[in-house]
C-alpha cells in the first residue's frame, strides 16, 4: 500500500525563486531534450546537433560537450552506482536507451524491444523518456512511438510494458517524460501524459495508482526538489508548474502572456523576454534549490531559477 505520510507531513510551499537574467545561454544550436545536474553541480543539456550534450558550470559558463557521437538525446537520469555517476539516456534518434559515463563514453545500449510484441516495424519505436528504480529495473517511454512504457530488468532483459494509447486511466497521448519518485513509499513512477494533459501516477509494476495532476498545458518533463520535494513541471505551452507534494498547484513560473509564443520552436532570441518561458521541455534542480528550464527551441535556450536571496 502506497504510504501518504510523506505527502501529510510536507505539505509546504513552493520555493521562493526569481529568474536570475545572469544565467543564460543563446546561440547554441536546438535544443530539444533534457537538462540534469551532475553531482559536483555541472549542468548537461541535451541538443540536436553535432555537439551532442553541452556542459556548464555552475555560473553559466561553458565547458564542453560529451556524447557528440548520440546527438538528439531526449531525456536523462543521472544516477549515482558503486562504480560512480552514470547517465542513463533515451536517445531519440538511435532508437535506443543508453548507460553512459560522464565522459560520454557507453556502457551499454538496448535496442529496440521487438520481443515485446508492441512492433512490426523498428521504425515505430521513439523513446523519449527513461527512468531508473532503486532495484536497477530501467523505465523506457515511447512517446513519440506508440504510447507504451516498457519495463527492463537489472540485467537488461525485456520483462514487461504498460500503458497504450488512449485516453483512460493508464493509458497515454504521448508518454513523454519519465521519473522515479521517491518521496513515496515505496517508490512509484510518475509518467508525463503530454497531449492528454496530465501526470499518471503507477507502481514500479506498472499497475496505474492515480492522476496526480490534470489540466496542465502539454507536461514534458519533470524535477522533484531535494531541498523540500517540490515538483517542477516543464509544460510545453509557455509556462513552469510547480506541484506540492499531493499534487496541488503552488505556484507557476515564467507563465507566457503570448499565445503565440507556445510551443513555438522558432522564437528568435531578440523575442525572448527574461522570465518569461516560451516552450519548457527538460528540466532540472539542484542541490542548492536553483531550477534550470530548457526551453525547445531552434536556437537554444536554458534559464535557471534560484532561491530568493541568491543569484
Amino acid at each position: 500500500m502506497l504510504s501518504t505520510t510523506l505527502v501529510t507531513l510536507a505539505l509546504c510551499l513552493a520555493p521562493d525563486l526569481h529568474n536570475d537574467p545572469t544565467w543564460g545561454t543563446s546561440g547554441i544550436g536546438a535544443t530539444h531534450g533534457g537538462v540534469t545536474v551532475l553531482s559536483d553541480g555541472r549542468i548537461l543539456v541535451n541538443t540536436d546537433t553535432d555537439k551532442g550534450t553541452l556542459i556548464f558550470n555552475t555560473d553559466g559558463t561553458a565547458a564542453g560537450s560529451i556524447a557528440t557521437q548520440y546527438p538528439a538525446i531526449h531525456g536523462m537520469q543521472v544516477r549515482t552506482e558503486p562504480e560512480g555517476q552514470r547517465i542513463y539516456a533515451a536517445h531519440l534518434r538511435g532508437k535506443q536507451v543508453l548507460k553512459l559515463r560522464p565522459d560520454g563514453t557507453m556502457v551499454w545500449a538496448i535496442g529496440v524491444p521487438m520481443e515485446s510484441g508492441k512492433y512490426s516495424n523498428p521504425n515505430h519505436y521513439n523513446p523519449t523518456g527513461i527512468a531508473v528504480a532503486p532495484d536497477g529495473r530501467i523505465y523506457v517511454a515511447d512517446g513519440y512511438g506508440q504510447q507504451w512504457v516498457h519495463i527492463f530488468g537489472k540485467d537488461l532483459q525485456y520483462q514487461s510494458s504498460f500503458g497504450g494509447r488512449g485516453k483512460e486511466d493508464g493509458q497515454f497521448q504521448t508518454c513523454h517524460g519519465l521519473l522515479l519518485d521517491e518521496r513515496t513509499d515505496p517508490p512509484t513512477l510518475l509518467v508525463c501524459d503530454r497531449e492528454n494533459r496530465r501526470i499518471q501516477r503507477f507502481d514500479l509494476n506498472g499497475s496505474f495508482i492515480e492522476v496526480h495532476a490534470k489540466d496542465l498545458r502539454r507536461p514534458c518533463a519533470m524535477a522533484i526538489s531535494p531541498v523540500d520535494g517540490t515538483l517542477a513541471i516543464a509544460e510545453l505551452e509557455g509556462r513552469v508548474t510547480l506541484l506540492n507534494p499531493d499534487g496541488s498547484v503552488a505556484l507557476h513560473l515564467g507563465d507566457n502572456p503570448d499565445r503565440r509564443q507556445w510551443a513555438n520552436h522558432g522564437v528568435h532570441v531578440n523575442d525572448w523576454h527574461d522570465g518569461v518561458h516560451t516552450a519548457p521541455h527538460g528540466i532540472a534542480w539542484d542541490s542548492k534549490g536553483n531550477l534550470y528550464v530548457q526551453d525547445w527551441n531552434a536556437h537554444g535556450r536554458i534559464s535557471r531559477w534560484s532561491p530568493s536571496g541568491t543569484s
